[in-house]
């Protein structure tokens, strides 16, 4: 069972702390959880201790509120989580919206990261990929049970092929509750409200947090397929920093599970450049 601390306003947020060794903190997608990271775990070397969070509405945390539910709140907490564990530096690893949050962590504590490697994200996020995502945040699917989302999600998840009827059970199970009405989110519905109100605000210049990676080890795993990341965003990412360790995911849009050989490999080599 996951563990809880409180925040620094005293919201209960869930975590998980196992293993020993290289401290490698994961950051979850915007509406994930912990779990987002379950198919990477098997694939990790050993000597990592492993290191999850729910953010504040979502999972097991407590729910705060769409006007706590920012990049710069959850950063906040992934400190705060550091912090209550007592450790001093960490690798990051950041899926999506974790990637931001690992990205301002850069900007506004470097000394307490060891690295950063992103799942799918960079500092231009493609606003086409962001209009899907306003599509379904804060919505309960159409489908009713596990089964028939599972079923649906190979027409539905664009940019994804070869992937094994099981794992899209699993993603079902994962991110949706079974109730006796239907399936329900796993958060708090009204991040919708604080996703729409970053969606409708004025564009931010997010290439001085890119920039605040400088001296850290980092790397980018893509999904071939994505609608979020460009290759256009990455060729500059590799300007700013040619040290990048990347792969670029087939068979994958936004976002790789990070149990693909090539997920696999710059986990690996990114792994091996923090220690």
């Amino acid at each position: 069972m996951p563990m809880t601390f409180p925040a620094r306003d005293g919201a209960l947020l869930a975590y998980r702390d196992e293993g020993a060794g290289l401290p490698l903190l994961c950051l979850a997608g915007l509406t994930r959880t912990m779990a987002d990271f379950d198919y990477m775990i098997p694939h990790l070397p050993a000597g990592i201790r492993l290191i999850r969070m729910d953010y504040r509405g979502r999972g097991e945390s407590r729910w705060t509120g769409a006007a706590t539910y920012t990049v710069l709140q959850e950063a906040q907490d992934a400190l705060a989580l550091l912090d209550h564990l007592g450790v001093a530096k960490a690798a990051v690893i950041g899926t999506s919206r974790g990637g931001l949050i690992g990205m301002v962590l850069a900007a506004m504590a470097k000394d307490r990261l060891l690295g950063l490697c992103l799942n799918d994200i960079g500092p231009v996020i493609e606003r086409d990929g962001l209009a899907k995502i306003k599509d379904y945040v804060g919505r309960n699917p159409v489908s009713k049970t596990h089964a028939a989302l599972a079923a649906s999600m190979p027409r539905t998840m664009a940019g994804f092929a070869k992937v094994p009827e099981s794992r899209w059970m699993e993603e079902a199970v994962k991110h949706y509750h079974a109730t006796e009405t239907g399936l329900k989110v796993t958060y708090d519905p009204t991040l919708r409200d604080s996703f729409l109100a970053a969606f409708d605000g004025p564009p931010v210049d997010m290439w001085p947090l890119w920039q605040a990676t400088a001296g850290l080890p980092v790397a980018l795993i893509r999904g071939a397929n994505s609608d979020l990341l460009s290759l256009e965003t990455v060729a500059q990412m590799q300007a700013i920093r040619p040290d990048l360790i990347f792969a670029d995911v087939p068979d994958r849009a936004h976002i790789p599970f990070l149990d693909e050989p090539e997920s696999v490999s710059v986990l690996h080599h990114f792994l091996k450049a923090v220690a």
